[in-house]
């Protein structure tokens, strides 16, 4: 027979029938020094779970007794020990669940993506995004480089082809190789449950349109960054102050607390030292996400980025070559991007963009796009012109009072009852022809002229199918001052209109303006679901930085507003 060591006469088979060991509570371990009283109780007539509530209470809270059938300092030590060993378990099992949770949440980088659109590579469907043919497929799979493929879409899109790829979305009828637009922002979702930092891109052309306003709901509590894009398209002679101070107006009307605001051109780099500045500084181990509105400029936005990184980290240096791929169509991004452009930690994600039912891209052809983008500084286009000698053109000594202007195929406004001094001016694409007629002859020569002079729709076939501007709003649009602008109409999409009660180079004689007229009517059209918005005017030009008018801060006002770089 095997000789039995002193540890196994102190394991639990080796003990007593009739005593069992009970689960030991590390918190209420009380040591005892000096003696106490004894308390015997008897082991088999009562267990545990049949003593009186005070008994059970007395049990676990005093010694065991002292006699025979107490416990030994062997037994409590064993007790010790499963109770260490219990906890441990627990501990580990908790911390398995979180790490399981966390991983859903977070982007799932195993499957392999398009470097371009972020669509997950396929073999099967060529018109899909994402494909790509299975020879390229298997030799980059057999030598670990799935991730510097491009699919065959991103292929075509860089040779200027518009291939739309969100289906469900306004004029897109979609299809089985298309991506619905909640699929899109399903894969945002998991946002708002980690921590990171948010760089949010808003374009100023089409500002109200791009702002995506609910952005908390992405977002989370995540600490926001601002960059408002393409700042090199307002017109020559813009002061960059008066239009910072004007969107931090804007954001604060909004309740949108960001740490700061950046004005920034991908194309001509301006501002874009500062917003990398500010990441590096905020970042703080976390990763940081692009996060915008569909055709807002993200793509255009990290390359700029990326190219301003390079020249002091060689992270982001070597993240140049696989850059996301930029495109006029809404939705060219199609998954998450990872880019490490980072030395310490963190990385970089290109996000899809969030479509907007409410903008002219949701219900133009895909080919009318490009139309909708200004690839040069605005100019901006005032009706009635004028000149030395007043007016020019069908315009009396009324003004626009009586007529209807069309902006392309897109948008019609009619005067109701301006002042004859009254100017519109609108900003936009200059490839959107504007025509203006007699209210009364307006309905004939849209539908005569739609597809020919008003584009887009271009062509008479697309004409055909178009359903036409359903969206009428009559706007009664108040001032104080005549000679500052009096508000903008903001067509989301596509461009705004400045409304400027009174001006002077139209040469019409004060004695028709009357002073006790502070109001405008206008009706405006456009396409459903189109939004039109009023908002107060956006200081752009010389004449801008004249007219505007920084409001007066308390002291608690300046110090929780964000500031504004350049």
């Amino acid at each position: 027979m095997a000789l039995k060591t002193p540890s196994t006469f102190l394991s639990p088979l080796f003990l007593p029938k009739h005593y069992t060991l009970s689960i030991f509570n590390p918190v209420s371990l009380n040591i005892y020094r000096k003696p106490t009283p004894l308390s015997c109780k008897s082991t088999h007539s009562h267990s545990p779970s049949q003593l009186p509530l005070s008994d059970t209470k007395l049990l676990s809270s005093e010694p065991e007794g002292t006699g025979a059938a107490s416990p030994t300092r062997g037994d409590r030590f064993l007790e010790r020990q499963q109770a260490d060993e219990a906890a441990k378990l627990l501990i580990k099992e908790i911390k398995k669940t979180k790490k399981k949770t966390k991983k859903v949440l977070k982007v799932n980088t195993a499957t392999a993506c398009c470097y371009g659109c972020g669509a997950p590579l396929q073999t099967s469907e060529v018109d899909a995004p994402g494909f790509v043919d299975m020879d390229t497929y298997e030799l980059k799979k057999k030598h670990h480089q799935l991730r510097t493929i491009l699919c065959g879409r991103c292929r075509l899109l860089s040779h200027g082809h518009m291939i739309t790829a969100v289906g469900g979305n306004g004029g897109y009828s979609g299809g089985k190789q298309f991506v619905s637009a909640d699929e899109l922002r399903e894969k945002l979702s998991h946002l708002r449950y980690e921590k990171a930092l948010i760089v949010k891109l808003v374009d100023i052309v089409d500002f109200n349109g791009s702002f995506l306003s609910r952005v908390r709901d992405l977002a989370g509590a995540n600490p926001i960054i601002l960059v408002v894009t393409k700042v090199d398209l307002l017109p020559k002679g813009t002061d960059f102050n008066c239009v910072g101070d004007w969107v931090v107006e804007a954001i604060t009307k909004k309740k949108l607390n960001v740490l700061s605001v950046h004005l920034t051109s991908s194309k001509s780099l301006v501002g874009i030292a500062g917003v990398a500045s500010e990441i590096q500084k905020e970042k703080k181990g976390r990763d940081v996400y692009i996060l915008g509105s569909a055709n807002v400029g993200k793509s255009a936005f990290i390359s700029a980025l990326l190219k301003m990184m390079a020249q002091r980290d060689p992270a982001a240096a070597a993240a140049q070559k696989y850059k996301p791929i930029q495109s006029a169509v809404p939705g060219t991004t199609l998954g998450p991007i990872q880019i490490d452009p980072f030395l310490g930690g963190g990385k970089l994600y290109d996000t899809p963009g969030v479509h907007l039912h409410h903008r002219q891209a949701a219900v133009v052809h895909s080919e009318d796009l490009p139309i909708l983008a200004p690839q040069s500084r605005l100019r901006g286009q005032s009706f009635p012109v004028s000149s030395k000698n007043g007016m020019v053109g069908k315009f009396n000594s009324d003004g626009l009072n009586g007529f209807s202007i069309f902006w392309g195929g897109l948008v019609r406004i009619d005067v109701l009852k301006v002042l004859p001094e009254t100017c519109l001016t609108f900003y936009g694409p200059k490839k959107l022809p504007i025509h203006a007629v007699p209210t009364h002859e307006a309905d004939e020569f849209y539908k005569k002229e739609l597809g020919v002079l008003l584009t887009p729709p271009t062509g008479k076939d697309r004409a055909g199918e178009w359903r036409g501007l359903e969206t009428v709003q009559q706007l009664q649009i108040n001032f104080e001052d005549a000679e500052r602008p009096a508000s903008d109409v903001a067509i989301s999409g596509l461009g705004w209109i400045t409304i400027e009660p009174r001006r002077e180079s139209l040469g019409i004689s004060e004695s028709n303006f009357s002073e006790t007229t502070k109001q405008l009517d206008i009706v405006v059209h456009v396409p459903k679901p189109v939004e039109i918005f009023v908002r107060p005017s956006i200081p752009v030009g010389k004449a801008g930085a004249e007219w505007y008018q920084y409001r007066e801060l308390t002291e608690k006002e300046e110090e929780i507003r964000p500031k504004w770089y350049f």
